[in-house]
């Protein structure tokens, strides 16, 4: 019986996944292995009956630059108690290679340590794969898909700021980001945005959604005493995060909620929420601008990936087989700067509970600097004089003083 490789893709889609499916599958065909793809993920690997699609070279063939992921996806997360050994032992399955984000990762290293403990000796290799650009990576080594998700992004934000030019609003613009602000910082920069929040912005003071809207309130002055009425923020919903339960439900706008009594923020349109809230603080200040939402989310994961992510997920694809073939297991794949294929184990970048670490925007870094000092629109204290024409307190929405920079 041939040796089998299993394909399991996690978390939500992102463009590249079908490349990454296509390229590790050739990479073990043509060596002569069997290759299975698994679907729903670690709910199908560990089910009685996993649903599963045998892999030819034809089929890698014609997927490889399409979106979306030929595999389909689950965000289960097994307990410990879920890890069984049947698959692996009758499929004769000697690698499995996990396609996902953090969570997915996370998993993927408990399942490693689960085979080892069990003297089950298959290798695990992992393909990082997130729009959030998350995982902990080289520096300046993007996680797959993230490049593409800032393209399409970044099309969409420039469109709007053109929408808000020629209508003369303002426009809310929240893109994903579960804890980190990587996606909201690139599409805003590439949109030359009047304002970009991201919960690493706020490392010397606590996120609140008091704070976010007057961060956006100083654009909003700042750009009048300029004689200029529209605008666009960027907010990465990862800001979300770190909000208090309490600071969430004293905001005005209703939520469900679940069983532990936390609000159901999947449910509902961060860009809208939003827009409500700045609609609100606006009208209770005595400005006129009208402000309009726009939700970046759905539509960026399952684009078709452009030129540099089937060209990375190539390389990442035929990478697995080169650690495999080194003997690597319990890693992700990855690239150094010269682009040469890598590992990184998944132990040496885990956290005390096991969860693999976020990589978060490095508010230190020179480019980063420059964009939240220098090319954002924001009110400081020579501007007071101006505001006052629009505000009776220019003070409040000062934004070195709404972050304690």
């Amino acid at each position: 019986m041939n040796k089998t490789v299993a394909i399991v893709c996690g978390g939500g889609p992102a463009p590249g996944i079908n490349t990454v499916i296509s390229s590790v599958s050739k990479a073990f065909l043509k060596s002569g292995y069997k290759v299975l793809g698994v679907h729903e993920a670690y709910k199908g690997l560990f089910s009685e009956n996993p649903k599963t699609v045998e892999i030819t070279y034809e089929w890698a063939d014609v997927i490889y630059d399409q979106g979306g992921s030929a595999i389909q996806m689950s965000r289960f997360k097994p307990k410990d108690s879920d890890f069984r050994v049947d698959f692996f032992e009758k499929n004769n399955i000697d690698l499995l290679v996990t396609v996902g984000g953090d969570d997915t990762a996370s998993t993927a290293n408990r399942i490693t340590k689960f085979l080892h403990n069990n003297k089950i000796e298959i290798k695990n290799i992992h393909v990082p794969k997130t729009i959030d650009n998350d995982l902990p990576l080289p520096e300046g080594v993007p996680t797959f898909g993230f490049n593409t998700a800032v393209e399409v992004g970044s099309t969409i934000g420039k469109t709007i700021k053109t929408e808000s030019l020629t209508t003369n609003n303002w426009y809310t613009l929240t893109s994903m980001g579960r804890e980190a602000g990587h996606l909201a910082y690139e599409i805003g920069k590439s949109t030359q945005a009047s304002m970009i929040i991201i919960p690493e912005m706020f490392n010397k003071t606590q996120i609140t959604i008091s704070k976010i809207v007057d961060l956006v309130v100083s654009s909003v002055v700042k750009r009048k005493t300029m004689g200029i009425e529209p605008g666009v923020t960027v907010i990465s919903e990862g800001v979300f995060h770190d909000l208090t339960d309490e600071d969430i439900k004293n905001c005005g706008i209703v939520f469900s909620y679940d069983d532990h009594g936390h609000p159901e923020l999947n449910k509902i349109s961060k860009a809208h929420i939003f827009s409500a809230l700045i609609d609100d603080r606006i009208k209770e200040i005595g400005l006129t601008t009208k402000n309009r939402p726009i939700e970046v989310g759905y539509s960026l994961r399952c684009c078709p990936p452009v030129a540099f992510d089937i060209a990375y997920c190539t390389s990442l694809g035929y990478g697995v087989k080169k650690l495999y073939d080194e003997g690597h297991t319990g890693c992700m794949v990855s690239q150094d700067s010269d682009k040469n294929i890598i590992p990184i184990y998944l132990k040496d970048v885990e956290d005390e509970q096991g969860k693999i670490k976020t990589r978060l925007v490095d508010m230190e870094n020179e480019d980063v600097k420059t964009v939240f000092n220098v090319n954002l629109d924001y009110l400081s204290e020579e501007d007071y004089d101006n505001a006052k024409k629009f505000i009776s307190n220019p003070s409040e929405f000062d934004y070195k003083k709404i972050l304690n920079w």
